[in-house]
């Protein structure tokens, strides 16, 4: 079986920005991809699958709600596993699990079923996470870790690809389709990542730190108690302020745009498949578009100014909020489809940059606990969105009400994530003194 991610030279070159290849990049931002295509084909079929089981809004808010508790639950055990085991594996055998769980959705004979395989599969999603934040960082060194993260990260909102084939399959073919469709690339990718070579824990920090690889008796280190090593990390300021913006974010952005395109079906009058075509397009336009001026920014400003990276991330998330609280307030599907796409944009200039950030402040003998962390805090912060909106829904009966409610905690997120600023040098190099010595 081909081995992906070996040495380019036979050695691996502390110079080099790829010195393992870019496959592993490849490989990881197709899990990505998959997993959050699979996470968005929900809310672009939900109109039909209402339709057809007749539940409230309150019960459909409550099934992200409901995953992302399931979710949160088996983040800090992942962090556990991915720093003591062959993450290749985890994650080729939970990629696996997604396809299984995708096949469960498509085949369901009710909404309780449904609703059981919904939440098994954000459960296994949220296992694959840390494995795979602690692999990057192991594959590239901290000159290209703001590309690599950012290309994984970027999945997060490219899967509005989810929601645009969701609708387009619903409305053409049935509901059922689009979750039977996405069985197949589960399976291929989990043999792909099968195939993954996995990494020597450090060694890339060990020799950006002094030019010189670790001998072998130094790799193999003992780890100290889960609870004692969870302690440590979340000592570390710079995480701590990311992870609680971040979880804020993700609050209002989990509970928007899951209903974005049933509020274009029932306040603009659209069909699903339009509106499942125009999240779709908002998200990958606006991620694209934002991705890439987060990557010139951040390499721009990183080391020439105090937290560069946390300045563009956070000064994006926090207008990007603010343009989509004026986009909710527009009639016309034009207009809201163009400040909603501005708003991605804006606040997309943080996924090249957050991430990059966390692998820089956590050692590596702990980022598979340190990206669980992040991990537990953001799926806590997005399990409420949906359900939020759902309620507000149901009592106020407008769907943009319970929307407006979210932007408040997304401009909070934002300003939290500015405030790590004072924080990141000290303990970025803090974590290049450890792998030096």
């Amino acid at each position: 079986m081909i081995g992906l991610g070996s040495p380019r030279t036979g050695v691996i070159d502390a110079q080099s920005r790829a010195p393992f290849g870019w496959a592993p990049l490849v490989v990881l931002f197709i899990v990505g991809l998959v997993d959050r295509i699979e996470h968005n084909l929900l809310s672009g079929v939900l109109p039909l699958i209402q339709a057809e089981w007749g539940f409230s809004d309150t019960a459909a808010g409550s099934i992200p709600t409901a995953a992302a508790l399931a979710a949160a639950i088996v983040a800090l055990p992942a962090g556990f596993l991915a720093d003591r085991f062959s993450r290749t594996r985890i994650i080729a055998v939970v990629v696996f699990v997604w396809a299984i769980a995708t096949l469960g959705s498509g085949l369901a004979t009710g909404f309780a079923m449904f609703y059981m395989m919904r939440v098994v599969l954000a459960a296994a999603e949220n296992i694959d996470n840390p494995a795979s934040g602690s692999l990057l960082a192991d594959y590239y060194p901290p000159t290209s870790r703001a590309k690599a993260y950012g290309l994984t990260r970027v999945t997060t909102y490219l899967g509005g690809v989810g929601t645009l084939l969701g609708g387009v399959l619903a409305e053409a073919f049935g509901w059922r389709t689009a979750f039977l469709v996405m069985v197949v690339p589960g399976v291929l990718t989990a043999l792909l990542v099968w195939m993954l070579r996995e990494p020597r824990r450090g060694e890339l920090d060990r020799l950006v730190a002094s030019g010189e690889p670790a001998a072998p008796q130094q790799v193999k280190e003992d780890k100290p108690p889960f609870w004692s090593q969870f302690g440590q990390v979340i000592r570390i300021p710079t995480l701590v302020f990311v992870c609680i913006g971040l979880s804020f974010l993700t609050l209002g952005l989990a509970g928007i745009f899951y209903w974005m395109p049933t509020l274009m079906v029932r306040d603009y009058g659209v069909s699903v498949g339009t509106a499942g075509s125009l999240s779709g397009l908002i998200t990958i336009v606006g991620t694209l578009t934002g991705t890439l001026v987060g990557s010139w920014l951040g390499r721009k400003w990183h080391g020439t100014r105090k937290g560069g990276r946390l300045l563009a991330g956070g000064s994006g998330i926090t207008a990007g909020s603010l343009v989509l609280a004026g986009a909710l307030s527009t009639d016309s599907i034009g207009a809201l489809t163009g400040l909603i796409m501005l708003s991605s944009s804006l606040m997309s200039i943080a996924i090249p940059n957050m991430t990059a950030c966390l692998a820089d402040v956590v050692s590596a003998s702990a980022r598979g606990l340190g990206f669980a962390v992040l991990q537990l805090l953001i799926t806590a912060g997005g399990a409420f969105g949906s359900l939020v909106v759902g309620i507000a829904s149901d009592q106020l009966g407008s769907l943009v009400g319970g929307m407006y409610i979210l932007v408040v905690p997304m401009v909070i997120g934002g300003l939290v994530t500015l405030g790590a600023r004072a924080s990141f040098e000290r303990d970025a190099r803090k974590v290049m003194d450890d792998a030096r010595s």
